[in-house]
């Protein structure tokens, strides 16, 4: 399933992942791809803060990882812009930041293929002028009926 949407700025990026966080049900691994800039950690911000969480979402451009413990989730936001190797991810143990209860939302995952599985939600961003095209592509059951639900709120 697939689906396509137009963000005039920053602030409907935020609105949008409060909007995807809504829509979350089950466990699921978010890829995010788009250039540099095009709002892949805005988007996060918002699902995190739509998920209960207060206070700042920061890149984990340097840290590779940035958890967030809210309530029955754990979300485990990864950057892997600055990955060299997708081995390097054996020695955060990134088996364990998958599964029951867990949300993975990952910048930039070409760069840890082998290492990340594949995911159930595919978020492509792009510059569309000084707008964003926001393109949806689903992998699972639950990123289906997450996709469903976003597009009915946005009816």
């Amino acid at each position: 399933m697939n689906w396509q949407l137009e963000l005039a700025d920053s602030s409907a990026t935020v609105e949008l992942g409060r909007k995807i966080a809504a829509q979350i049900d089950a466990p699921l691994t978010i890829f995010l791809n788009g250039e540099l800039g095009a709002g892949k950690t805005t988007l996060t911000r918002g699902i995190v803060q739509g998920m209960g969480h207060q206070g700042n979402v920061k890149s984990p451009t340097y840290t590779l990882l940035e958890p967030y413990s809210l309530g029955q989730w754990q979300i485990n936001h990864f950057d892997l812009y600055r990955l060299a190797d997708p081995e390097e991810l054996e020695f955060i143990g990134i088996r364990d930041y998958f599964g029951p209860g867990q949300i993975a939302i990952i910048e930039w995952p070409e760069k840890g293929e082998g290492m990340i599985g594949e995911p159930d939600l595919v978020i492509l961003l792009s510059y569309q002028g000084l707008s964003r095209e926001v393109e949806f592509r689903t992998y699972s059951p639950a990123a289906k009926r997450l996709l469903t639900g976003l597009i009915d709120s946005y009816s």
